[in-house]
């Protein structure tokens, strides 16, 4: 690290967090649906200016509160999109407030580390989040996640503040904001997020079992105050839309929790893996002070003690209630990385400082994790570049009409495994002992490894999910015409085709024997006969898996 700007850490974060997290933003077109969905909704509340309510095909969306499509909205304004002064693209202004948002943690990450630890275990912190795979990509995104971590995070944070000093009502009132910010942001499992971590601490916490009613009184307060930013927003948009809109917004989420909703139905030990594989290196060496108290020890202070066991709460109540919540999604458990990255950064800490030593297992952790990993980074580009070989195998006519899509492969993109495999290899099983500047040296590598990839090959993957269908939507900007898809669930047409105002459905203009414009549909190539042969419909033409039809 240039000691320069480790004299100005905030300065040299920011700056590391902009190079890493920025360039490649608009590399890809957003991917359907979570990308597209809420760039969707900050397009339409522009082009409606009816920037309250949340939409989606200009009808009420009620499955996420506005805050994060509000920065989208503001994101899309300052750059100029779906205008002609625009100066960057969509996709790189939908994803920008969530560099914005990366930034953010890293500054924060370094911050409570440096002042309730070292600046060694600030930097350490930061340095262990941004080069984790999962936070580094999803920072790169337009997802809303990022900005519900950080808000939640900073809640729990701001309560142990307020905890320390006998429930002080400043650390109190912010910690309520930000959770009512988070609520703003995705709904009510921020609450419960927070709530758990505290109830679970206070019973895990034998000396707080005297203070109960104090505990009781300081969450409630916070709870209200939360729930008032929450409410006020619903109180606006149910006097707008009736109180149908809420009564479907909790229904949505008690769904969320109970089914496998949206077919994301996945086994209970789904997100432990996702966590081990999506936040490599760092899980490997993370898991043992996750699960074992035992370098607690090595801890100076009652403080810096008590931060570790709030913060080894919060990672285990998100592990544990998204994995009995029957809906899994890599990004539900998405919390846990900022615990995740806390433990990472004591163990190099720990180590760094000569308090503890580097476990072979982690060694071997890293060599067959990480080698696992880079086949997984080969064999997509492989697959890519032998579609038409492997086609044959695949029993999906979806997927088989996907894999013919003509995406160039130069070759070398199997090659940015297969480098990061021989790095795996070179700063581990390489003779000596192993040091920590080997270990950052491998974490540095991840970091070029992924912004390769992002910049190379999630682009060609995306061309064969939806390009074919993007570029029809786009070839038809500006025209008085109908798209819809039928049989399969979309917000791409919308998007892309920028529509401008409301209109009905595909299954709809499909069952009208006359339209007043031009109308196209969309359908996959499974699709049921019965639309397929539609006799108000007539085929187009059959690409990469896609039906395109239009109205007789």
């Amino acid at each position: 690290m240039n000691p320069i700007l480790l004299r100005k850490p905030y300065l040299f974060w920011a700056l590391i967090g902009a190079l890493v997290y920025i360039p490649f933003l608009g590399a890809s077109h957003l991917f359907d649906w979570d990308e597209i969905n809420f760039a969707e909704s900050a397009r339409e509340m522009i082009k409606t200016g009816d920037y309250l309510s949340v939409q989606i095909n200009f009808m009420p969306f009620w499955e996420k509160p506005p805050l994060f499509i509000w920065l989208q909205a503001l994101s899309f304004q300052f750059f100029g999109t779906f205008t002609q002064k625009a100066w960057t693209s969509m996709e790189f202004a939908a994803r920008f407030p969530n560099a914005l948002i990366g930034i953010a943690t890293l500054l924060t990450l370094y911050r409570i580390g440096a002042k309730h630890f070292s600046p060694k275990m600030g930097h350490l912190w930061a340095f262990s989040y941004l080069t984790a795979i999962t936070p580094h990509v999803y920072a790169s995104s337009g997802i809303i996640d990022p900005l519900f971590n950080l808000l939640i995070f900073l809640g729990v944070y701001q309560l142990i503040l307020s905890f320390w000093k006998n429930f002080a009502t400043k650390e109190l009132i912010i910690s309520s904001i930000f959770i009512g910010l988070a609520l703003l942001t995705k709904g009510p499992v921020a609450l419960l997020i927070w709530g758990l971590t505290a109830v679970i601490y206070v019973l895990l916490s034998r000396t707080e079992w005297g203070r109960l009613l104090a505990w009781l009184k300081a969450l409630t307060w916070v709870s209200i105050i939360a729930i008032f930013f929450f409410a006020s927003w619903y109180g606006i948009i149910a006097m707008k839309f009736g109180t149908g809109i809420i009564a479907d917004f909790f229904a949505y989420q008690i769904r969320l929790l109970t089914t496998g909703d949206a077919g994301h139905g996945q086994p209970f030990y789904y997100h432990a893996f996702v966590l081990l594989l999506g936040c490599f290196p760092i899980s490997i060496w993370a898991i043992s002070p996750l699960i074992s108290k035992k370098s607690d020890v090595n801890l100076a202070t009652q403080e810096e003690r008590n931060l570790s066991v709030w913060f080894r709460i919060l990672f285990w109540v998100v592990l544990i209630l998204f994995s009995l919540v029957k809906t899994k999604i890599v990004h539900y458990s998405s919390m846990c990385w900022i615990p995740l990255s806390f433990f990472s950064a004591r163990v190099l800490c720990d180590w760094e400082s000569g308090f503890s030593t580097w476990k072979k297992g982690h060694s071997i952790g890293l060599l067959i994790i990480g080698l696992l990993f880079s086949l997984i980074l080969s064999l997509v580009p492989y697959i890519g570049s032998h579609s038409f070989e492997i086609i044959p195998l695949i029993q999906d006519k979806f997927v088989q009409g996907n894999l013919q899509a003509p995406v160039y492969w130069s070759g070398f993109e199997i090659l940015i495994g297969v480098a990061f495999a021989l790095a795996i290899i070179y700063w581990i099983a390489q003779k000596g002992a192993l040091v920590p500047k080997r270990i950052y040296g491998l974490m540095i590598t991840g970091i070029a490894i992924i912004m390769m990839y992002m910049a190379l090959v999630v682009p060609k993957i995306e061309g064969y999910t939806q390009a074919t269908v993007i570029d029809f939507y786009e070839s038809k900007v500006g025209q008085k015409v109908y798209i819809e898809t039928v049989g399969f669930k979309s917000f791409a047409h919308l998007l892309y085709f920028q529509k401008e105002s409301a209109s009905p459905d595909g299954e709809t203009l499909l069952g009208m024997k006359t339209v007043d414009r031009p109308t196209y549909f969309v359908m996959k190539n499974d699709v049921d006969d019965i639309m397929k042969y539609h006799p108000h419909i007539t085929f187009m033409k059959e690409e990469n898996g896609f039906l395109f039809y239009k109205h007789k």
